[in-house]
């Protein structure tokens, strides 16, 4: 007897900006405004939709976007630092996100993208990012913890001057995954900071359609809770690429549902520096995913030993 789901798909992701996306994203450090990503583009597309069915209402200003659909639906919410207050920025568009969130009929977050610059500024528990998340953990509630959502905090280009953050929100919950390969990360030792990033590895969303999606959070070169290959961009590269095979393993035993490489259906891949473009597509020429899917932007992982950081969306396998 054929078990598989009959239900269709909920949400699919294109390399284009259209006007029915959920979330379009785009990815341009001139435009201000609460979907365009500040991290310059390198190469590949430089648009990426979310696409989830007809848009029931939707409302966009300078500082907060937001879009109901009928199972998904987007809260975008952008705060302005003040005097490089990364902390208490943080608090506030937390703040922000769940008071918006949590009353609505879409209560869960499955999916959210932090942007901010100078990332890695500060030494010690004074690092911005550091600070980002002390300011994140004060202002989350209990829901958010069980399990965290899949997330990227990636820094931008430039001076101290505004928060961005991103979110998917649903009806239902996701199926959260961790990677066997890696620390949880809202289990790190006190040596990466005084309060644990707070995010999964990754979410499978619609486990009950015929084409679940695979969404991997910000995935880098860490092996239990360590950096790996530091100074070499290439195997920092192959290491995340590895670090994702293990995260589909992860969640084709939780699903049953097969997810490959082939399958991408979207990959944003954060370089450090623009000269390692053209060693980092060098190795995804060989990773499977297709060229048109990725996306190479210019943007300072959370980690400042680390050059590189991959994320992506994955439909599973017919």
């Amino acid at each position: 007897m054929n078990s598989r789901p009959l239900a269709p798909a909920r949400l699919r992701i294109v390399p284009d900006r259209q006007d029915e996306a959920l979330i379009p994203f785009l990815f341009d450090p001139a435009v201000q405004t609460p979907l365009a990503v500040a991290c310059a583009p390198l190469a590949g597309p430089r648009n990426e939709a979310w696409l989830a069915g007809a848009i029931g209402e939707s409302a966009e200003t300078h500082g907060a976007a937001w879009a109901h659909g009928d199972h998904y639906a987007l809260v975008a919410v952008v705060v302005d630092e003040a005097e490089g207050d990364i902390e208490t920025a943080a608090a506030t568009a937390y703040e922000r996100l769940l008071v918006a969130v949590r009353p609505s009929a879409h209560p869960y977050l499955l999916r959210i993208w932090n942007y901010f610059a100078a990332i890695n500024r500060g030494e010690g528990d004074d690092e911005r990012y550091r600070r980002f998340c002390v300011g994140r953990a004060g202002a989350v509630d209990g829901m958010f913890n069980d399990p965290p959502p899949a997330a990227t905090a990636i820094g931008t280009a430039g001076e101290p001057g505004r928060l961005q953050v991103v979110a998917l929100c649903s009806r239902a919950p996701a199926v959260a995954l961790e990677n066997p390969r890696q620390t949880p990360a809202w289990r790190y030792p006190r040596e990466h900071g005084p309060v644990s990033p707070g995010f999964s590895r990754g979410a499978v969303l619609d486990a009950d359609t015929d084409t679940p999606r695979l969404l991997v959070s910000g995935t880098a070169s860490i092996v239990g809770h360590v950096s790996q290959h530091v100074g070499d961009c290439a195997e920092q590269l192959r290491e995340s690429l590895r670090n994702l095979d293990a995260l589909m393993a992860e969640a084709a035993a939780k699903t049953g549902r097969s997810f490959g490489l082939g399958q991408c259906e979207a990959l944003r891949v954060y370089l450090r520096h623009e000269h390692d473009l053209a060693a980092a597509q060098s190795v995804m020429a060989e990773s499977g995913i297709p060229a048109g899917r990725i996306s190479f932007l210019r943007g300072d992982v959370c980690r400042r030993e680390l050059d590189v950081e991959l994320e992506g969306v994955f439909a599973a396998a017919d």
